[in-house]
This record gives structure tokens, sequence and C-alpha cells, in this order.
């Protein structure tokens, strides 16, 4: 019975089927397809050039046990996902609150404004001019000029301050897709829930955020959700624009960085596909934290 109330189901449905089809291809094809054979290279020995020799997890075994760099870049990642996933979230999802409340073509123009900097290259080129070690740098000219230091300081050379650059530009960098869900979110929330809110006793704006627009934007609370993590986690660009590849002394080494140094550099691909399929297993894992908490979210 059940059997037969699928196929009508299908049958009756078979449009929308058609329309997701090429989606549902090309997602196969790119997504799930890469994903399956990373997974089976990781349990092999392969350089492109000869056939993979599956050596069982010593791949695995290498990478927690015998790289020292893997380790620190693990924990410079967490540092960095821990710090900008949530504040990057959180700013991302206020701003637009904020923008929301703006006329229509003020809103839009801000909306630009602040998006702008997750898509332009020029970024990493003004925040490397800021942070220049050299006594030109423009922050280092002014700590100069107002007898803050005595000398320029190595911002993307010295172990002790690449990190927290990084982050810095990351946080600056964080108003990307999620903030575009987010406005596009508020601009769904009937308005008329807000009164009916207000007749039933919601007497300030927290209580009318809390009540009534966070439980109407749990789909883009979702969807920012998983793109800040996922991008925090996945953070590589920023370090190598500024601080280069490889970092001094690994100072800024992430994960990303790991895997583009076996991949693209040493073409050890069975390792590279290892770091690959556990740096996608900590954004599942991740993923699936983040939404079983924003489910939660006005209940």
């Amino acid at each position: 019975m059940e059997d037969k109330i699928r196929v009508y189901g299908f049958k009756r449905n078979k449009d929308l089927y058609l329309m997701m089809l090429p989606f549902l291809v090309l997602f196969f094809i790119f997504v799930v397809l890469p994903v399956s054979v990373s997974i089976i290279i990781s349990f092999t020995d392969f350089n492109l050039l000869q056939f993979p020799k599956f050596v069982g997890l010593s791949n695995y075994r290498r990478l927690f046990l015998n790289d020292d760099i893997f380790i620190t870049a693990v924990k410079n990642t967490f540092v960095i996902a821990v710090i900008t996933g949530p504040i990057g979230y959180l700013l991302a999802f206020l701003m637009a609150w904020l923008i929301n409340e703006l006329p229509a073509k003020i809103r839009a123009i801000l909306t630009i404004i602040f998006y702008a900097p997750s898509i332009s290259g020029n970024v990493y080129l003004i925040f490397t001019i800021i942070f220049s070690g050299d006594p030109y740098g423009y922050l280092n000219a002014k700590l100069l000029e107002w007898g803050i230091i005595d000398s320029p300081i190595l911002w993307l050379q010295d172990t002790q301050y690449m990190l927290p650059v990084v982050i810095l530009v990351s946080l600056w960098m964080s108003l990307g897709f999620g903030f575009l869900a987010f406005v596009a979110g508020l601009q769904t929330v009937d308005k008329t829930q807000y009164e009916a809110g207000e007749i039933d006793g919601i007497r300030n704006r927290w209580q009318e955020l809390w009540y009534i627009t966070l439980p109407n934007m749990r789909p883009q609370l979702m969807f920012g959700a998983i793109m800040s993590i996922t991008s925090a986690l996945g953070v590589g660009d920023i370090t190598v624009a500024l601080t280069g590849f490889p970092s001094p002394n690994y100072g800024a080494h992430t994960i990303a960085n790991h895997l583009l140094d076996y991949g693209s550099v040493r073409m050890e691909m069975g390792y590279a596909s290892a770091i690959a399929v556990v740096l996608f297993g900590m954004m599942v894992f991740t993923n699936l934290l983040i939404q079983k908490f924003i489910k939660r979210v006005g209940t």
C-alpha cells in the first residue's frame, strides 16, 4: 500500500522532479561524486603518475600521529572558527536587522556597501598596506607618530600578530551570503504578526525579535549558520593573501592551507584526500550541532 502511495505521489509531482533534475545531476557530479572519490583515494598512496596503491589507514595515522604541522593547522583553524564563526554570524544578523529598519533605498545602498568586502579582492591589498611591516605601513606609521612603539612591528611575519590580523580581516569579510539571506529573511516576515504580538503582550523589540522574527527566519538562520561555519573552517585564501604560503613558522597555517600544500604542491593526492575528508567531517559534525541549536530558537 505504501509503495502505491509513493508511486502515486511521484507521478503527481513528476513535473517538480523534472525541474529539480538539472540541479540534482550537477549536485551529484560536482559534490557527491568528488566527495565519494576523495574518501576512496584517502585510503591509497596516489601521486597522479602511478596507479593508486591501497594503504588502508596509513594516511590517517600519519596525519594524526606524525604530522605536527597538521596539528598546528587544526589549532589555528579552530581558533579562527571559534572567533569568526559566531561573532561573524551575529554581526551579519545584527547589521541585517538594523538595516531592515531603514527606508528601502537606503537599505539597498547599505546592503551593497556591507556585502562588497566579501567579494572584493582589493580588501587583501588594503589590509596588506595597513599592516605593512615597514615604517610606511598605515598602522606602524600612526603608532610611531603617537610614540606607542619605537620600531615597526612585523604584523604579517611575526607569529604573535599574524593570527589576530587574519581573524580581524576574516571578521571584516564575514558579511557574505549569510548577510544577504538575513536581509531577505527579514523582508519575508509577515508584518501582521508583529501587530498580533503587541496585542498578545509583547512589549519591546527584544521580545518581538525572540518570539516572532527569529522563529520566522529559521531557514535563513540555518543557511547563514552553515555558510558561516563552513567559511570559518575552510579559511585559507585570507592567510595566503596576507602572510604568504606557507606562513612564517606556520603561524597562520590552516587545514585548508595544509590541503593545498599536499594536493597542489607535493601532489600527494592520497594524503591530501585524507586531509579533505577530515575537514569535511569537521564541517558536517559542526553543522549538525548548529542545526540542533537553531531548531530550538523560539520554541
